[in-house]
């Protein structure tokens, strides 16, 4: 019986996941612009909590060979079909774009996949460290965006400046610095660009 039910739950979840899914707009999806989605794993319910908000990663818009993918750092920074990283999260889904889009001329476009070259292949930034040996989601974004057009994406702060009270922070800081938390070390979250004026929504399922 417990068979049973784990497979009509199994197919459930499959259906709501494709129904979410077909709702997502492909079609309306440019380059340069920014999608967000809320994933499950500690790390990301360490983010949620720190920084009150689901989005809890994000990556960029860039067309290859036609097909649209998404440019994100995870292990490593790679390119990723977009429907694919759709498919993690469709449920928990948003892309924004820049409210100028007068901006993102072609020429714009490639100067900012130029930018975002050198990062391919780079480890993921576990650390959250404002350097370019290794990188995360959203610092990936915001200096793609900062060193192709200018624009800046939110503002970087420092991590003291988030809400690091809950348990889960704690643990987490703990695990990954020890008793040397760089509480001065500047960092741009999801949200912080998800925020940004200079973006507005094109789609969102949340």
């Amino acid at each position: 019986m417990m068979k049973c039910l784990f497979s009509h739950a199994l197919i459930l979840f499959c259906a709501v996941t494709a129904s979410c899914q077909s709702k997502i707009p492909f079609k309306d999806i440019r380059e340069g612009d920014v999608v967000f989605q809320s994933n499950i794993s500690p790390q990301c319910e360490a983010i949620r909590q720190a920084t009150h908000s689901v989005w809890t990663h994000c990556g960029m818009v860039f067309k290859q060979d036609g097909k649209l993918y998404v440019y994100e750092a995870i292990e490593p920074v790679t390119y990723t079909p977009l429907e694919d990283w759709a498919a993690r999260s469709p449920q928990h889904f948003v892309v924004k774009r820049l409210k100028d889009t007068t901006v993102l001329t072609s020429a714009m476009i490639n100067k900012m996949a130029m930018a975002g070259r050198k990062y391919k292949g780079k480890h993921y930034d576990s650390y959250f460290e404002w350097s370019d040996d290794r990188i995360y989601c959203s610092e990936l974004v915001w200096k793609i965006y900062k060193e192709g057009t200018g624009l800046e994406l939110g503002e970087p702060k420092p991590l003291r400046s988030y809400d690091l009270s809950s348990e889960i922070v704690k643990r987490t800081m703990e695990q990954r610095y020890g008793n040397n938390i760089p509480l001065t070390e500047k960092m741009i979250a999801p949200s912080s660009i998800y925020a940004s004026t200079l973006l507005k929504t094109i789609y969102e399922a949340k």
